[in-house]
């Protein structure tokens, strides 16, 4: 019997030991409090640089699932990630976005579940209003301003909150996001004096070189900037750091390892060459996808059947790397 126990015992071990946390306290809400925006750098409560290294859910309609404290502990403690982004499709085929017909009160209480739980596991959580095949922001900006006048509202007095307002504006010009932006931040601002709000950019996201020449005039911004590293090289990081020189701040809200429709090919070198620009520009990023979708950008095996109490064995390619990757940059600090 004694020699069982010794193995059971050994067993335990050797699992927590392979199974360590990724968790390492650092640029939390409970340590950085309420984030701000100093120049061109995410910043903490007393103005230190920090930097937020998460994942993005798919959309919110799709993916409830995985909305459950549980979950958000596998992604905080397991993955590291001190972020969480919550997408709200505005658009989509069936049940599926917020402004052509889904079920809005279901959606609204998968947000207010997702805030409560990165609460409860010392995450930001960043709300997103997933602009996608609408394209123009200004489509739906009165579903826009009720969203945001009630989640603002709602959330106006946690510290872990930010707003993003419009994911990846597409077949638009910068002036025409900028109006739509000119009317969204002030309904938050009257609720959230001190937020940060995330804004989208031209051509999905993309072209922050051109909203650096025409900025908005608000503090606590930053600018999406998205990419995926088998199509999106130099060239993009080009006008990234044109952006910088300009003063733009920046953060990654959506990112992949794979080519821009979330498919093969994968380019983890291209990847890793794309997160050392981050690091060293302290550009905070969200992975797409916490999901198992048949993407190959989804984290999570395709097989897995599990919607918590994950080990790493249950997560695909890009979900390792991504653990790999914020252990990796975490320890640096």
């Amino acid at each position: 019997m004694k020699k069982i126990l010794s193995i059971f015992l050994c067993l335990l071990i050797f699992s927590a030991c392979t199974q360590k946390a990724s968790f390492d306290g650092k640029d939390r809400p409970s340590s950085a409090g309420k984030l701000q925006v100093i120049d061109t750098r995410l910043c903490d409560k007393n103005g230190q640089p920090v930097m937020l290294r998460g994942i993005s859910s798919y959309g919110l309609s799709l993916s409830e699932r995985y909305i459950n404290d549980e979950c958000f502990h596998d992604i905080s403690h397991l993955m590291g990630a001190n972020v969480f982004r919550l997408a709200m499709y505005t658009w989509g085929v069936g049940n599926v976005g917020y402004c052509t017909g889904a079920d809005q009160n279901r959606l609204l209480k998968a947000i207010d579940d997702g805030v409560n739980f990165a609460r409860n596991n010392d995450m930001y959580v960043i709300i997103d209003w997933h602009i996608l095949e609408d394209g123009d922001p200004n489509k739906y900006i009165d579903e826009a301003k009720l969203f945001f006048e009630e989640v603002s509202a709602k959330y106006k007095d946690e510290v872990h909150v930010l707003y993003e307002i419009c994911n990846e504006p597409n077949k638009t010009e910068w002036k025409d996001i900028k109006n739509y932006a000119e009317v969204i931040i002030p309904i938050i601002r009257n609720n959230d004096p001190d937020s940060v709000i995330i804004v989208g950019t031209p051509n999905w996201s993309q072209d922050v070189d051109v909203a650096a020449n025409d900025p908005l005039d608000f503090d606590n911004l930053l600018y999406t900037l998205h990419f995926y590293s088998a199509s999106h090289r130099q060239q993009l990081r080009d006008k990234a750091h044109i952006a910088i020189e300009k003063g733009l701040p920046l953060f990654i809200t959506e990112f992949g390892i794979t080519a821009s429709n979330g498919n093969l090919p994968i380019d983890i070198e291209e990847a890793d060459t794309w997160i050392s620009f981050l690091e060293d520009n302290q550009i905070s990023y969200c992975m797409w996808e916490f999901s198992k979708t048949a993407e190959a950008s989804a984290a999570i095996k395709r097989d897995c059947l599990k919607d918590r109490g994950f080990v790493r064995e249950d997560f695909s390619t890009a979900g390792t790397w991504l653990i790999d990757t914020i252990a990796k940059y975490s320890d640096k600090k």
